[in-house]
């Protein structure tokens, strides 16, 4: 019987390496997400990921990603449906931004051109991680941001800003999905993922409790435990369509 992969999209401002800490508890493929120097739209990163996988030939994967990767992994499904086997979706929403999240987005975008990303991690900080994240993980979490380069990061928020509502695309999916999300994640909180499970037609909900936005860089084996264990139950039924 024959699986379908997992491949998992990194949130903003981060790279593969957030994933970091689930790499020997799932099998998995792990790319980045960078769209500078084109249009800001999620759906060029969406390209490239079915590009990707047209290179390591995967023809249809399940596809995850925390935060911004959500949304990526969103823009795939309304890109190439039947690629899509599954979707695990981290600590996201399906709806678009209100004018006041876009003028954030877009005002963080022009100071991160004008100073660069040092002064980024003490700006988002608060709202990634749980109310008692391990020092080794803040440690972490700020050496991430700090690797990125100021155009990506710009460009990232951009894009994310112009994102259309997947309310629709999301109803119509026939898959498997499971919604994760930390319960003291302040920024999409368990009723915005509860929300989420209940557009998709076909979703399992876990919730990670004292932890934060970040779930798979803050509780990477229970996030991969929560992965693992959705998977082997409905993977049996994925195989046989």
């Amino acid at each position: 019987m024959e699986t379908s992969p997992l491949v998992l999209l990194p949130a903003f401002p981060f790279d593969s390496r957030m994933w970091d800490g689930v790499r020997t508890s799932l099998d998995h493929v792990t790319l980045d997400l960078d769209g500078h120097g084109r249009t800001p739209d999620l759906t060029a990163l969406a390209h490239d990921v079915l590009a990707r996988m047209d290179v390591l030939g995967l023809e249809r994967v399940v596809v995850g990603g925390c935060s911004m990767g959500g949304y990526v992994a969103m823009a795939v499904l309304r890109e190439a449906p039947e690629r899509v086997a599954g979707l695990v979706l981290a600590d996201t929403r399906f709806t678009a931004d209100g004018p006041e999240a876009r003028a954030n987005r877009l005002a963080m975008a022009d100071r991160v051109l004008a100073e660069g990303v040092g002064w980024v991690p003490d700006a988002v900080l608060p709202g990634l991680l749980g109310p008692a994240p391990a020092p080794e993980v803040v440690a972490r979490v700020r050496e991430l941001i700090l690797g990125r380069a100021a155009a990506e990061v710009a460009w990232a928020q951009r894009a994310m800003a112009a994102r259309p509502d997947s309310r629709d695309v999301l109803a119509a999916a026939d898959v498997p999905a499971l919604v994760l999300v930390g319960g003291e994640d302040a920024l999409t909180p368990p009723a915005v993922a509860r929300e989420l499970a209940d557009v998709l037609p076909r979703a399992d909900y876990v919730e990670l409790p004292g932890v934060g936005h970040l779930t798979p860089v803050e509780a990477p084996e229970a996030f991969a435990a929560a992965v693992r264990e959705w998977w082997q139950r409905v993977e049996p039924a994925v195989a046989r369509r």
